[in-house]
C-alpha cells in the first residue's frame, strides 16, 4: 500500500516522492541521445570528406585542370610523406609561434578586457580605437612590423596576437557585461567590494567566454602565422608555402596546408577539451542547453 500511494504521489510528502519516483523511471527509462548523435554527427561529417576527397580525385584525375593548379588528394598524401622531414621542421616552427602568440593574445586580451570592465572612461576611449585597429588590413601591417622587430620571432608574435586579439576582448567583455544583476546585488549586501566580486563571480561567469574567444582566434591564428612567415622569414610552413609555388611543387604546398589545417583543428578541440576539464559547469549548461 506503501509503494502505491508513493506511486500516486499521495500521503505525507507522498507528491514530492511520487514526481521523485516517476522522474527517476523517466530518466532510466529515456535512452541517452547525447552520445548516439555525437557518433551520428562525426559518421556524417566522415562520410562527406570522402565523398568529397573522392569527388577531388576524380576531378583532377578527368584532365579537367593542370595537376601543377590543383593535385589529386593521392598527389598531397604522397607529398606529406616524401616530403616529411621538410614538412616536420617547417611545422614545428609555425607551431611554436602559433602556440605563443595565442598565449600573448590571451594575457593582453584578458588584461584590456578587466581594465575595459572596470573603467567606464578607458572603455569609451580605446574600445572604438580597438574596432578601429581590426579594419587595418594585416597584410599592410606585417611588413612594417618586420622592419620596425626585424626577422626574428618578435613580428611573428605581434602579427599572431593582433589578429587574434579582438575576439577574445569582445568575447570576454560580452561575458563580464553578461553577469546576473541579482548576483551583483548578493555581493553588495555581503560588502564585497569590486575586486572581490570580480574574483568571485565575474570571472569565473566569464571564463566560458574567454575561451570561446580563444577558439574563435585559433582558426584564424595559422592565418597569420602565414603571413607574418610570408611577410619575412627562413623558415616555417608560410615561408615553405612561399617557396613551393614557384618552384612548382603544388603537392608540396597543399600538404603545407593540409599539416596547417590540422593545427588548427587540434587547437580547437584542445580548448575544448580544457574548457570540459577546467570548467565543466560551463560544459554542462551548453550540453542542457543544445539537448533541450
Amino acid at each position: 500500500m506503501r509503494v502505491a500511494r508513493i506511486r500516486e504521489g499521495s500521503g505525507p510528502g507522498g507528491t514530492r516522492a511520487g514526481g521523485a519516483w516517476r522522474g527517476g523511471v523517466a530518466r532510466a527509462g529515456k535512452p541517452r541521445r547525447g552520445g548516439r548523435a555525437r557518433g551520428g554527427g562525426l559518421l556524417a561529417a566522415a562520410f562527406l570528406a570522402l565523398a568529397l576527397l573522392a569527388a577531388w580525385e576524380l576531378y583532377a584525375r578527368s584532365g579537367g585542370v593542370d595537376d601543377l593548379i590543383l593535385p589529386a588528394p593521392t598527389e598531397v598524401g604522397r607529398a606529406l610523406w616524401e616530403d616529411r622531414d621538410l614538412l616536420w621542421d617547417n611545422f614545428a616552427v609555425t607551431a611554436g609561434e602559433v602556440l605563443l602568440g595565442l598565449v600573448l593574445a590571451l594575457v593582453a586580451a584578458a588584461l584590456l578586457a578587466a581594465a575595459l570592465h572596470f573603467s567606464s572612461a578607458v572603455r569609451r576611449a580605446v574600445y572604438p580605437l580597438l574596432v578601429a585597429s581590426q579594419t587595418v588590413p594585416i597584410v599592410v601591417v606585417a611588413p612594417l612590423l618586420v622592419v620596425w622587430f626585424g626577422y626574428d620571432l618578435a613580428p611573428k608574435l605581434a602579427i599572431i596576437a593582433l589578429i587574434c586579439f579582438f575576439p577574445i576582448v569582445v568575447t570576454a567583455l560580452d561575458g563580464l557585461a553578461g553577469i546576473d544583476p541579482d548576483l551583483r546585488k548578493l555581493m553588495r549586501t555581503l560588502d564585497a567590494g569590486p575586486w572581490r566580486t570580480f574574483r568571485l563571480v565575474e570571472l569565473p561567469s566569464a571564463l566560458p567566454f574567454l575561451l570561446s574567444g580563444a577558439r574563435i582566434a585559433v582558426a584564424i591564428a595559422v592565418i597569420g602565422a602565414v603571413l607574418a612567415e610570408q611577410a619575412g622569414s627562413s623558415e616555417g610552413l608560410g615561408h615553405l608555402l612561399l617557396q613551393a609555388t614557384p618552384q612548382l611543387e603544388t603537392a608540396r604546398a597543399y600538404a603545407a596546408v593540409v599539416l596547417l589545417s590540422a593545427f588548427a583543428v587540434a587547437l580547437f578541440g584542445g580548448l575544448s577539451l580544457l574548457e570540459r576539464l577546467v570548467l565543466p559547469w560551463a560544459h554542462r549548461t551548453r550540453s542542457l542547453g543544445a539537448s533541450q
